[in-house]
């Protein structure tokens, strides 16, 4: 069955309603709606909690998309109790969590306009980031941090627009990523875009982001490794440099 997600035109909405409408033999639960981000394109899914109505909760340890997009996949923490088909839920995810992997997968984006090279993996995580790009040239980590960083302080905003499946397999180029591919198959695809006008970047990604890009915080470029003749992995992390 097909799972509203909230998340798509919303990155801020940490708490919902949603009614089960399935429960799997291996206790993954799907809602008929929801705000937690299921895993893709290199940011992990949402965790947290459901609230059932006599206040008990019932914690999960992630959550991901079933055999297509349009499934979500809820997976309680092994030995948690299970919701019935029919009961109504509040969502709630780990905002903590969740706004770190919104500022990071936005500093993601910063960088690949610091490195506008084509980007040919991309991992997100709480504290620390990698994007690997296929560049050969040697690049100071340091400047990369510096361009980073007053981009961060020019406090550009970041906006949504959406984008057809066709329009997008009609214009192929928009995306830099080689192997990791924007999600389709939902009718349309959001564009990200950061600047007035994407003046600084546009870039189809189903990812969640920040509102503005001052609140990215302090980043830099922990590490940038050889990972072959023409391939470079870059490594963000949060906070000064010296940090």
């Amino acid at each position: 069955m097909t799972t509203i997600a909230l998340y798509r035109d919303d990155f801020y909405l940490s708490t919902a309603e949603a009614v089960v409408t399935a429960v799997h033999e291996d206790g993954a639960v799907e809602l008929d709606q929801t705000c937690f981000y299921a895993a893709s394109g290199g940011q992990p899914g949402d965790t947290g909690f459901v609230e059932r109505a006599d206040g008990s909760r019932i914690q999960l340890s992630e959550t991901r998309h079933g055999t297509a997009k349009h499934v979500i996949l809820h997976r309680p923490l092994e030995g948690e109790p299970l919701p019935s088909v029919g009961e109504k839920l509040v969502l709630h995810v780990d905002w903590t969590r969740r706004y770190k992997l919104m500022r990071m997968h936005t500093a993601c984006h910063l960088l690949s306009v610091v490195c506008p090279y084509p980007i040919t993996g991309a991992a997100v995580g709480e504290e620390e980031s990698r994007v690997d790009f296929d560049m050969g040239e040697t690049i100071d980590k340091d400047q990369v941090t510096a361009d980073l960083m007053k981009l961060v302080g020019e406090n550009h905003p970041i906006t949504l627009q959406w984008i057809t499946d066709d329009e997008l397999a009609t214009n192929p180029g928009i995306v830099k990523s080689k192997n990791v591919r924007p999600p389709v198959g939902l009718g349309r695809v959001s564009l990200v875009c950061i600047g007035e006008n994407s003046g600084v970047d546009s870039q189809p990604c189903g990812g969640t982001h920040v509102s503005e890009t001052q609140e990215v915080g302090a980043i830099h470029i922990a590490k940038i490794e050889k990972k072959g003749k023409e391939n470079r992995r870059f490594r963000i992390r949060f906070g000064a440099p010296d940090a």
